[in-house]
């Protein structure tokens, strides 16, 4: 075990969890790669949480825990970033867990192409019957392991694609003939390894739900060596108390339209011709239309003028200029409309 100098880092937000933080750092603990660290930020939980971080970080001193008053998911990422000392860092969330090669798989990938990003996949099969069971029928699905978790995989046979143009794989849309080869729909931070001086100088924004889309497109801007596999290596729970399906439709408009406005002025910085056209198609318009469609929701005339207020500042600064394809079109009329109604 390297301490000092670990491989690999992995931080670990945690609030309000004690349900599946066992889970989750047992999956940890029992990875075939051991040169890790795994920074555990507890984020003011009011739960047992607390205890359960300190008696695990009894058990391995790989395991180190941080306090902090609650700041919200992005507030503990970066905080964990922050006290990282591995050359990559890995993402987990703490109602979430991973398959025990996770690790010594993303490795052998990272040497064999000296990439700056991994990406892989997350066990659907999983996911859906876990979303049935707890979201419909009300089922404690905490202790559950999948068959998957048992599968032993041949790490020199891992099936992988390399690009350079990770940014022309990837889309925020169900179906796109512009993507060839997409890597996933949405921009999950947690199915991936990253080089840390490559994410060091990108903060996930504060105090915003869907802070994963802000971080992603600033990442993608980075241009990073990137190794896709399909392995379904994460094991993602659905947890229907979770900020993001809780969250009125206010907050979820104001969130999405903070990271349109982050993640558009970079780009309109940053990035190329062509790379500017895949983000305002790909993903800027997917997110302003599921931002437009939630003001259906507004309930008050309080909410209405923030959301407007929200629409006429991405309006002016040219968020809304460029709509490729009739479907962006249709919402770019839509919010137009929307703003001119509610002054």
């Amino acid at each position: 075990m390297q301490q000092d100098n670990p491989k690999i880092s992995i931080v670990i937000p945690v609030y309000n969890v004690e349900k599946y933080l066992r889970r989750c750092l047992d999956s940890v603990l029992n990875q075939t790669f051991s040169d890790w660290e795994a920074i555990c930020v507890n984020d003011g939980s009011p739960d047992k949480s607390a205890d359960i971080l300190k008696e695990y970080a009894k058990l391995d001193p790989r395991i180190k825990v941080i306090n902090k008053d609650n700041g919200g998911l992005s507030d503990a990422r970066n905080l964990g970033i922050n006290f990282t000392k591995g050359q990559y860092i890995f993402l987990l969330d703490s109602d979430d867990f991973i398959h025990s090669q996770t690790l010594e798989i993303l490795d052998c990938l990272i040497e064999s192409e000296n990439a700056d990003m991994i990406l892989f996949d997350f066990d659907k099969v999983f996911y859906k019957n876990a979303r049935k069971r707890i979201i419909h029928n009300k089922e404690d699905f905490s202790v559950i392991l999948p068959e998957s978790k048992n599968t032993i995989y041949n790490v020199k046979k891992i099936k992988k694609y390399t690009t350079k143009k990770i940014l022309f794989h990837s889309t925020e849309r169900n179906r796109s003939l512009h993507v060839l080869r997409p890597v996933r729909r949405h921009c999950y931070p947690v199915l991936g390894l990253y080089r840390r001086t490559m994410i060091a100088g990108i903060p996930f924004v504060k105090g915003i739900i869907m802070e994963d889309f802000p971080w992603w497109s600033t990442l993608l801007l980075k241009r990073p060596k990137t190794v896709i596999t399909k392995i379904p290596l994460y094991f993602y729970m659905p947890n229907s108390t979770s900020i993001l399906n809780s969250s009125g439709a206010l907050r979820m408009i104001e969130s999405i339209t903070t990271g349109l406005e982050h993640a558009y002025k970079i780009y309109k910085k940053e990035a190329s011709q062509k790379e500017f056209k895949h983000f305002v198609r790909e993903f800027l318009w997917p997110f302003a239309i599921i931002a437009m469609r939630k003001t259906r929701n507004l309930e008050n005339k309080f909410d209405l003028d923030v959301a407007k207020k929200a629409f006429t500042n991405l309006y002016n600064i040219g968020v809304f200029d460029k709509a490729y394809g009739l479907r962006a079109k249709k919402y770019r009329r839509k919010i137009k409309k929307f703003i001119k109604d509610n002054i």
